[in-house]
């Protein structure tokens, strides 16, 4: 049994990663769960077209009487079984996080993997969550800014990030999404990464607009349109994570990411670095 949290800041796109990972560990065919642990601002319903549940996590948080499995819920479609949170502004202003830890680590029983989409930022929420897990993907949005700037925005985010993961013995690793910028400029950002914090990249994918879209069909990119270039990127980072977490890596990650994103990505310097 093995636990991933994915954090990051708001708009990295952590719902979604969750969501198409989760799809890609099924497809393999690990019974796979996903917890949206989000508390205040539960998306991961929307990911599955599964609002308006009639037992959330929210229910859960605050009725203990209630069974856990009472909150799953089969996507039949990607195979992944899902906790949604409440789409209710009452049910989250109602919540007390004290028994979440508990919640979770009866949910996951029986899973060969758990993925646990946290809220934005310190993900206050789910810290308890932590000690269940072995894994943390951090996802990062690279924005359109000098070099100089993009590695101060990463020193901030990903530092803490990657510091409190660490306080809890996980494995922490980053994804970097939705990224417009040449392979070129994405190899100096993953030497950077990779050399100045230390952590393992283990995706890049790139800006898709099937992504948006799939969402508002209320399915996952890898479902919805397998394909498109970010469903064949994120094919690439489960791959990569199948390899880190349950087997050795016969291949350095920036080879893979090379081989794969060589005809998706264009050549050449962009004016941000």
């Amino acid at each position: 049994m093995v636990s991933i949290v994915v954090t990051g800041r708001g708009g990295a796109g952590k719902t979604t990663v969750t969501a198409n990972l989760g799809t890609y560990f099924s497809g393999l065919g690990l019974s796979t769960l996903l917890i949206d642990g989000d508390v205040y601002l539960p998306k991961l319903a929307f990911q599955f077209g599964m609002e308006d549940r009639s037992v959330s996590l929210h229910d859960l948080l605050k009725n203990p009487e209630l069974n856990v499995r009472e909150a799953l819920y089969h996507d039949s479609l990607s195979g992944v079984d899902v906790v949604p949170g409440s789409s209710s502004i009452y049910d989250v202003l109602d919540t007390e996080q004290g028994t979440l830890r508990d919640i979770v680590s009866s949910l996951q029983v029986g899973y060969q993997l758990t993925i646990i989409d946290s809220p934005i930022g310190i993900p206050f929420d789910t810290i308890p969550t932590f000690r269940l897990a072995d894994y943390q993907l951090i996802v990062v949005e690279l924005e359109r800014s000098p070099m100089h700037s993009v590695k101060r925005m990463l020193e901030n985010e990903v530092v803490k990030l990657k510091e409190l993961g660490e306080a809890y013995g996980l494995s922490v690793g980053v994804m970097i999404n939705k990224v417009r910028e040449s392979l070129d400029d994405s190899d100096e950002i993953v030497k950077y990464i990779e050399g100045k914090l230390g952590l393992p990249v283990v995706g890049i994918v790139p800006f898709d607009p099937w992504v948006p879209e799939s969402t508002n069909y209320g399915r996952p990119l890898l479902s919805w349109y397998p394909g498109s270039p970010a469903s064949m990127a994120l094919s690439e980072m489960g791959e990569i994570l199948d390899e880190w977490i349950f087997g050795s890596v016969k291949k350095s990650r920036w080879e893979k990411f090379r081989e794969a994103f060589s005809s998706l990505l264009p050549r050449g310097t962009t004016k941000y670095l």
